[in-house]
């Protein structure tokens, strides 16, 4: 029978059907007749939209990504208003980890099963890492229009934090225990975070830790 989806329904069909299949058993035991049948849809309709298991996996982290990149910026300056920056903070911050909260299905492979799917899921997940810290720098950019006090955040610290932010997300999506707390739970500590480099008293103007926060003096 003929379906009657368009070819972006299929496509994000077929990457939800990836999600649910490794939610159920893991990226590396999914195969392409999983997939299609979470989907409901043929292998050959499969090979229409993607070449392998990967570029359907590249497509489903990158969507999932997109969507948490546009969360954080919509809840840290809505109607494109600037929030004072604790609260641009609060707001990113909280609304990232309940949109983590929401899928399920994909947020094992955003935090999981993309480090391990190898060489181009490794380069796409540095450069998506990337862009998240560019939007953490831009967050704080906007801020400062309202508060020149708050040093700027390097890319170099934002990346330090998204890293730090993804370690503490593992302790809930833990594949093999499911182990730790919920992902909205974590919102204290990760604000706690953002605001002790923010605050940082040997933060310099470039928005790097100075020489003099050496832990001897």
């Amino acid at each position: 029978m003929t379906s009657t989806r368009t070819a972006e329904e299929l496509q994000s069909d077929l990457t939800g059907g990836l999600a649910q299949a490794i939610a159920a058993k893991g990226y590396a035991a999914t195969t392409i007749a999983d997939i299609v049948t979470h989907a409901r849809v043929s292998k050959r309709t499969f090979y229409e939209h993607f070449a392998d298991k990967e570029a359907c996996l590249m497509a489903l982290y990158e969507q999932g990504c997109d969507h948490l990149l546009e969360v954080v910026r919509s809840a840290a300056g809505p109607g494109g208003r600037l929030l004072d920056w604790r609260a641009a903070i609060n707001s990113g911050v909280s609304a990232y980890l309940t949109a983590l909260e929401s899928m399920p299905a994909v947020t094992r492979t955003l935090l999981v099963e993309i480090q391990a799917a190898g060489p181009r899921a490794f380069r796409l997940r540095q450069q998506t890492q990337r862009r998240f810290a560019d939007t953490l720098v831009d967050v704080i950019e906007r801020a400062r229009a309202t508060d020149p006090a708050i040093p700027p955040l390097s890319p170099l610290l934002a990346i330090a934090l998204v890293g730090g932010v993804h370690e503490m997300m593992l302790q809930v999506c833990d594949p093999y225990t499911g182990a730790g707390p919920s992902f909205t739970e974590l919102t204290p500590a990760v604000d706690e975070l953002v605001y002790a480099i923010l605050t940082n008293p040997w933060m310099t103007a470039d928005g790097m830790i100075g020489p003099e926060a050496r832990l001897d003096e």
